[in-house]
């Protein structure tokens, strides 16, 4: 991975984002807002999920006024997590006849492609930046492929037509991209916005558009960059389009904090993009943020599934165990399971794991030996496998992670008091 890339620190109530801060984790809220109880409880599922910060629309006043509302709600429940207001075409009014909402929001998100047309742009958007320096908030100027200022882009048209190299369509859509970021940025400076409270976005709907604008913009520019393809796409394929564009981006050290905006299938759950974007930086050695599970794909060696339900129902138990586990045994996160179904590549991926069982295959015993930090401490058989190795993990957790725990940064072997 590259040197990161060194911008500005902006803080969202108590969430860093840039200036070397880690990578952070956002999310957004498919709730109508006005629904303050259904919204709060949303925002804290994705809180109690991971996400960092949490986007809210703001599209009318019967919303706005329930923001407050909103944040009350939630700090009733513990959860700090910063709100983030959504604005478009009447933000300028919102903040002004809401006050509260303005107090109440961590940041503001502006689209200065639609906060206005024509001479009415400058002014409302001039609006919205003096409520963010009156309030004391940061914004994110999130310019969208969508939405850009059409009048610019006409002139950026024509312009591009007297040249003579003129660029293709797709470089001019992306410079447009990149220019309405970087202007309207520095229109919020010359307001008397700091530049320690402004994050940039320029989101796009295509992996390579967005990687090309991204490296662009942070060769021009020391803002936080928050990255994201803008309709990343419903299952597999929003989640390899994400991990595409933003691996890339991420591995060059471009990118302060992160959205994974899928589209949910029927019936799924809206953290869904939290575990996602979560994946993504902890795979890539990024951050830590649950423990994973390692397992085979499985083979004409493990034609039982067995194997993969372990696996499932362990990762599960593990993510749902964390919102406790996160602050009772640090350094939890950065724990390995390893749940193998054959004896092919089973004992050596679980030596490598803190713990790992190696289950039976096709003909083979059936037995399962368990590894704890490399050497095997027991072997389990019979119809209660399952229950017994998710024993011996959250007795790891206990022994190795404990807030007094000796061993927590050591990769000892300690034996388990389990009868083999």
């Amino acid at each position: 991975m590259t040197q990161d890339r060194k911008t500005r620190r902006v803080m969202i109530g108590k969430v860093a984002v840039g200036g070397g801060a880690p990578v952070v984790v956002q999310s957004m809220t498919n709730t109508d807002t006005v629904d303050a109880a259904a919204t709060a409880q949303q925002v804290y599922a994705l809180w109690q999920a991971g996400s960092e910060l949490v986007r809210i629309t703001v599209n009318s006043p019967e919303a706005a006024a329930q923001v407050a509302n909103i944040r009350d709600k939630l700090d009733a429940m513990g959860c700090d997590v910063p709100l983030i207001g959504d604005f478009h075409f009447n933000g300028h009014k919102l903040l002004a006849q809401y006050p509260d909402c303005a107090e109440a929001l961590a940041k503001y998100r502006i689209n200065p492609g639609n906060v206005g047309k024509g001479s009415k742009r400058d002014e409302q958007f001039g609006a919205m930046i003096e409520t963010a320096i009156r309030y004391e908030k940061p914004v994110r100027i999130g310019v969208n492929w969508g939405s850009l200022d059409q009048a610019k882009m006409a002139r950026m048209m024509d312009e591009n037509a007297q040249l003579a190299n003129p660029l293709s369509a797709e470089a001019l859509m992306r410079e447009a991209l990149i220019q309405s970021a970087l202007e309207s940025a520095q229109q919020a400076e010359e307001i008397g916005l700091a530049n320690d409270r402004i994050i940039i976005s320029c989101k796009v709907s295509d992996v390579q558009d967005l990687i090309t604008v991204y490296r662009e913009l942070a060769r021009r520019c020391d803002y936080p960059l928050h990255l994201g393809l803008t309709e990343a796409g419903m299952g597999s394929k929003g989640i390899v389009a994400s991990t595409a564009a933003l691996a890339v981006l991420l591995q060059e050290g471009i990118g302060d904090t992160i959205r994974i905006s899928l589209t949910p299938e029927p019936g799924e759950s809206r953290t869904r993009e939290v575990v996602v974007a979560q994946e993504i930086l902890q795979t890539m050695g990024i951050r830590s943020f649950t423990p994973l599970v390692t397992a085979c794909p499985g083979c004409g060696r493990t034609t039982s599934t067995f194997f993969q339900e372990l696996a499932q129902k362990i990762q599960r138990y593990l993510r749902e165990q964390m919102p406790v586990w996160r602050s009772e045994y640090p350094g939890v996160e950065n724990m390995n399971v390893a749940v193998m179904g054959c004896v092919v590549n089973g004992p050596g991926e679980s030596r490598l794991a803190n713990i790992g069982i190696s289950l039976p295959g096709t003909g083979e015993v059936p037995v399962a030996p368990v590894y704890v930090d490399g050497e095997k401490t027991v072997t389990l058989k019979g119809a209660a496998i399952a229950e017994e190795f998710q024993a011996l993990v959250e007795d790891y957790v206990k022994t190795h992670y404990s807030e007094g725990g000796a061993l927590r940064s050591e990769h000892k072997v300690i034996p388990l008091k389990v009868a083999s």
